[in-house]
């Protein structure tokens, strides 16, 4: 069978610890500073007029996970797309602080916990259930729930499913929400295209309801080499673009100069864009 296994894993800050309930699955720490918020990031000057430095303020979210996946669980793995997501919440810690969120195929959830850290509204974690994913959100929530400020509910929402059968919880869901995040979704066509629709629905949903949603999304763009272009392409990236050509939103790609609160390799290849309704 063959397998895939993220990029963080072969970083040097990362070192896993094999769970004791014999599914293979492995306990991570991911280590994160606090952003300062003294003076509202004024610096500080003591009595002398020297400079006050003061220590950051550290944490870690620890995830059960997988570290080697089939395709089609690759949401049991961690990747950096999630991580970015996470440095961009805290960044916006102060406009986001009341906010409702969905995350959509968040994966072990280190997005929505992120996102709970700093924020008092609902979180809203959803996948599909695929090799009891929900079970292990639940169970990575529980276990960082000292570090949340805010609540966060796990759902079920599976791309592929026709919008008539999604729950009427999800509906509900969705239509509390004013954020929607997703990291690293895109890594197929038929999952993209399925991505492009939940997203129409949803930004739909927002108009319809008077609550309109701004969505989020990080990914890693991942170049391969092909003698037909004999050139490096990123085919899943290049596919959601031309899925979204003709939709009439309003996409943006984010500059990625915000700080870097959690230990990962923020590489060239990462981006964000945000993605609303007209």
């Amino acid at each position: 069978m063959y397998t895939v296994s993220s990029e963080i894993y072969r970083e040097t800050n990362y070192q896993p610890v094999r769970t004791e309930n014999g599914n293979g699955n492995v306990l991570s720490k991911f280590r994160f500073r606090y952003p300062n918020e003294e003076n509202n990031g004024v610096p500080i000057i003591d009595k002398d007029g020297d400079l006050d430095v003061s220590r950051p303020q550290r944490g870690v979210i620890e995830l059960e996970h997988s570290d080697a996946t089939e395709l089609s669980l690759v949401g049991l793995q961690v990747w950096r797309g999630a991580l970015l997501l996470a440095d961009f919440l805290f960044h916006q810690r102060r406009e986001m602080a009341n906010k409702s969120i969905m995350e959509l195929g968040a994966g072990v959830g280190l997005t929505s916990i992120a996102a709970a850290i700093h924020n008092k509204g609902h979180i809203y974690c959803t996948d599909v259930n695929l090799g009891c994913i929900l079970k292990l959100i639940q169970s990575n929530v529980e276990r960082n729930a000292g570090l949340l400020e805010g609540q966060i509910s796990v759902l079920e929402y599976d791309f592929l499913a026709p919008t008539s059968q999604l729950s009427t919880a999800l509906l509900e869901a969705i239509d509390a929400s004013d954020i929607i995040l997703a990291a690293d979704v895109v890594y197929s066509d038929e999952l993209t295209n399925a991505f492009v629709a939940v997203m129409e629905h949803i930004l739909e949903r927002g108009k319809q309801t008077g609550r309109p949603k701004c969505i989020y999304m990080a990914m890693e763009k991942r170049y391969v080499f092909t003698l037909e272009e004999c050139d490096s392409v990123a085919p899943m990236y290049e596919h959601f673009l031309r899925q979204t050509a003709h939709k009439s939103w309003i996409m943006e790609q984010l500059p990625l100069d915000f700080p870097q609160y959690f230990e990962y390799e923020r590489c060239p290849q990462l981006m964000l864009m945000r993605i609303q309704s007209r």
